[in-house]
C-alpha cells in the first residue's frame, strides 16, 4: 500500500506538516527525507526508524532547512560515519530529542554527535558497541549534559558500573527517564545507591531477561523507589523469576510504593510469585491496571517525547 504513494508529490501538497513518521517503510531513503525538508520548513518531528535505506546523506540539508526540528528518530537505520560527521549538529539549537539506537556508529562518531548538539534533552542510544566509558566521559566533560532529561542505554555492555555511577552522580538529579536494561552487570548493587538521586524520575527501566548468576533482592529497591521517587509513573523489572529474590514480609514495601507513588500507571515484571503478590496488593486498593507482565507490557522512554501522541501508530 505504501509503495503506491508518491512522496515527492505528497510533500508539495502538505507544506505545513509538523510531524512526519515513516517508521519501517521499506522503500524510504535519503531522497525522500530531502524531499520533505525542501518543502516542509515547519517540520518539528521526523521519524524514519527501521528505514534501512536511510544512510544520513540528507541530514545536513534537513537541519539547514528545518529550523524548527525538535525530534529526530533514526533507530535501526544504516547511518554512515561520513554522512553523520558532515551534519552541522552545533547549528541545530532546537534539536532536543534524538534516537540513534542500533545504528552501528563507532565511538568517535557518537562523541562527535553528543558534544556538538547544544541542548539535548532526550537520547536513545542503546545497542551500540561504540557506547563506552570514553563516550560518557567526553560528553560529561563537554558540559552538554545540563539539559538532559531522559536517556536510554539499553544493552550497552561496554559501559562499566563505575562509569555509570559517575554519570548518575552528575546528571541523576535532573533525569525524568532512565533505562539501563539489557546489561547483566547492572544489578541492584548499582541501582540501590543511586535511587536516592533520581528524585525527578517518571520512568525507570532496569534489569535483563538474560540469565545472570547474581540474585536481585528487590525488597530494598521497592522501598527506595517509594521513598525517593514520588513522581514515578512507569517502572519495569526485566529480571526473570530465577533472578528475583524477595522476602515473605515484603508487603510493607509494596504498601509504601502504592501509597507514595500515586502517579504510578504501570509496573511491569515477569509473571510469577512476586507479580501475583504485587498485583493482589494493588487490586485490593482498586488500582487494577497498574501491575502488568512483561509478556504484555513493555516500558520505554518514548512517553517523554514532546510529540509522543502524534507518533503513535499501529
Amino acid at each position: 500500500m505504501y509503495e503506491v504513494l508518491n512522496i515527492r508529490s505528497l510533500k508539495s501538497a502538505t507544506p505545513n506538516l509538523r510531524v512526519i513518521s515513516m517508521y519501517g517503510v521499506s522503500f524510504v531513503d535519503d531522497s525522500h527525507v530531502e524531499a520533505f525538508s525542501s518543502n516542509c520548513i515547519q517540520l518539528a518531528v521526523l521519524n524514519v526508524s527501521y528505514c534501512s535505506k536511510v544512510t544520513g546523506s540528507s541530514l545536513k540539508l534537513l537541519l539547514q532547512r528545518c529550523k524548527f526540528l525538535r525530534c529526530l528518530m533514526l533507530q535501526q537505520t544504516n547511518l554512515t560515519v561520513d554522512n553523520v560527521a558532515a551534519v552541522e549538529w552545533e547549528k541545530a539549537p532546537t534539536l532536543t530529542e534524538l534516537d540513534i539506537t542500533a545504528t552501528d556508529l563507532p565511538s568517535n562518531t557518537i562523541v562527535d554527535i553528543l558534544t556538538r548538539i547544544p541542548s539535548l534533552a532526550w537520547l536513545s542510544a542503546g545497542q551500540l558497541d561504540g557506547m563506552n566509558d570514553g563516550v560518557l566521559t567526553q560528553w560529561l566533560n563537554s558540559g552538554k549534559t545540563g539539559s538532559l532529561r531522559a536517556i536510554d542505554l539499553d544493552s550497552s555492555d561496554n559501559l562499566t558500573e563505575e562509569m555509570l555511577g559517575k554519570f548518575l552522580d552528575r546528571v541523576g538529579g535532573q533525569l525524568e527517564g532512565l533505562a539501563l536494561s539489557g546489561m547483566g552487570h547492572v544489578t541492584d548493587a548499582l541501582w540501590n545507591p543511586y535511587l536516592g538521586k533520581l528524585r525527578n524520575a517518571k520512568i525507570l527501566v532496569m534489569g535483563t531477561s538474560e540469565a545472570i548468576s547474581t540474585k536481585i533482592h528487590v525488597d530494598h529497591m521497592i522501598d527506595s523507589l517509594a521513598k525517593f521517587c514520588p513522581h514515578l509513573e512507569r517502572l519495569e523489572f526485566r529480571w526473570d523469576n530465577d533472578t528475583l529474590r524477595f522476602s515473605d514480609k515484603n508487603q510493607k514495601a509494596i504498601d509504601l510504593l502504592r501509597t507514595k507513588c500515586l502517579n504510578l500507571r504501570c509496573m511491569s515484571l515477569c509473571d510469577g510469585k512476586l507479580y501475583e503478590i504485587m498485583r493482589g496488593n494493588f487490586e485490593r486498593a482498586d488500582r487494577t491496571s497498574v501491575i502488568r507482565t512483561t509478556v504484555n507490557s513493555k516500558v520505554s522512554l518514548h512517553y517523554l517525547l514532546s510529540n509522543y501522541e502524534e507518533l503513535l501508530f499501529g
